[in-house]
């Protein structure tokens, strides 16, 4: 058995991790991340990343009877997460914070410093599966669909595949919390951390406006307009706003107006009625591959957002970017969210929304008879 560097958060699917690998015979290691400085953030010591984390990681891991240390990830969580969220909600687009972690921050840099306690593996409680064989290793969705977290980590260095576990894969939730009180884990009940873990206030704005200032142009007002440019009315900041957003656009309309677009150029943020939302064209950017990278005229499988529901696409433009075709339109793509690639089970990696357009003519869609790509059932760990 390998000796096992587990990030435990302090939740308890961590926890659990954890405790499936001492029991399986591993020699674990537990560490959690101390991303930055709580003590200037009043309130933050009962989120998920805080002081309350560390100490219940801590706890479960004197009852596993494993050493437990704590990494200061302060200075690269600022420079991969924080810095780019913010960057990122400045010019108009909405970033997803979760991705960056653990692709950069949580995972990226881990193994290198578990080498120093004379770890060669990394595990962590994420619900997806690592599937290890012969000829190469490959990142599956968890079995529990409702639970699967394969969206989060298509960012991971792909050299890094081979040396993962993920031990909740074959788990559900419910499963997940039934073990972990017949172990008595000190987190079996603990509930799970919903917020932005750097946004205590819970609302991502505050944040905006003590790094970029309150003068920003992507926090100061602007025309509120409709798909022909005429002015329905004013917002507050452009920041504020997301693809698909329905609350905050303010009353009077004869129907339901949903946010289609963001345009930091002009400040303008574009409304629509839903049916104005489709889009089936979706380009990405920053791409990253941990299995072979789809060929112009491959069908995949697509999503588009946590919990979204896949759909099929075709590769119509491949290389620095990527550009996909949907079967069908695809309400509130979102620039800056992640788009995942999927072949069946296998995550084949993904990138950034960098924009998105639609509608076409029928007659354009991929031809059902067009060969989609495929990959053997994965088997149930």
């Amino acid at each position: 058995m390998s000796r096992v560097l587990v990030a435990m958060s302090g939740g308890v699917d961590s926890s659990l991790a954890a405790a499936l690998l001492v029991e399986q015979g591993h020699d674990v290691v537990g560490v959690t991340m101390k991303t930055f400085c709580y003590s200037a953030t009043p309130g933050h010591g009962k989120t998920c990343c805080g002081l309350d984390g560390i100490a219940d990681a801590r706890r479960v891991a004197v009852s596993l009877g494993i050493p437990h240390f704590v990494f200061d990830v302060e200075e690269d969580f600022e420079r991969d997460v924080i810095e780019d969220f913010v960057a990122e909600y400045a010019v108009g687009r909405t970033p997803n914070p979760c991705v960056r972690c653990n692709g950069y921050t949580k995972f990226g840099g881990l193994l290198d410093r578990g080498r120093a306690l004379g770890c060669d593996t990394i595990a962590s409680g994420h619900y997806a599966r690592a599937l290890h064989e012969p000829d190469g290793s490959v990142l599956l969705r968890a079995v529990d669909r409702d639970k699967d977290q394969s969206y989060f980590l298509w960012g991971l260095p792909p050299g890094l595949l081979p040396r993962l576990h993920f031990p909740l894969g074959a788990l559900t939730k419910p499963e997940v919390r039934a073990r972990a009180r017949a172990l008595r884990l000190a987190t079996a009940d603990k509930p799970e951390s919903q917020e932005i873990c750097f946004v205590p206030t819970g609302d991502y704005r505050d944040l905006l406006v003590k790094r970029l200032g309150p003068r920003h142009p992507a926090l100061e007002s602007g025309p509120l307009v409709d798909v022909n440019g005429d002015i329905l009315g004013e917002h507050r900041g452009y920041a504020g706003f997301t693809v698909g957003q329905r609350k905050g656009l303010g009353g009077g309309f004869v129907e339901p107006m949903f946010v289609l677009e963001i345009r930091p150029e002009t400040r303008e943020v574009v409304v629509g009625p839903r049916d104005a939302l489709g889009r089936d064209r979706v380009t990405l950017s920053e791409l990253n591959w941990l299995s072979a990278e789809p060929k112009v005229g491959d069908r995949v499988g697509v999503q588009l957002r946590h919990r979204a529901p896949e759909v099929d696409g075709v590769v119509i433009e491949a290389g620095g970017s990527l550009t996909l075709e949907l079967a069908h339109p695809v309400a509130a793509v979102t620039p800056g969210q992640s788009a995942v690639v999927f072949d069946g089970e296998r995550v084949l990696g993904g990138g950034r929304i960098l924009s998105a357009s639609g509608r076409r003519p029928p007659q354009t869609l991929p031809s059902p008879s067009a060969p989609r790509r495929t990959a053997d059932p994965a088997p149930r760990p």
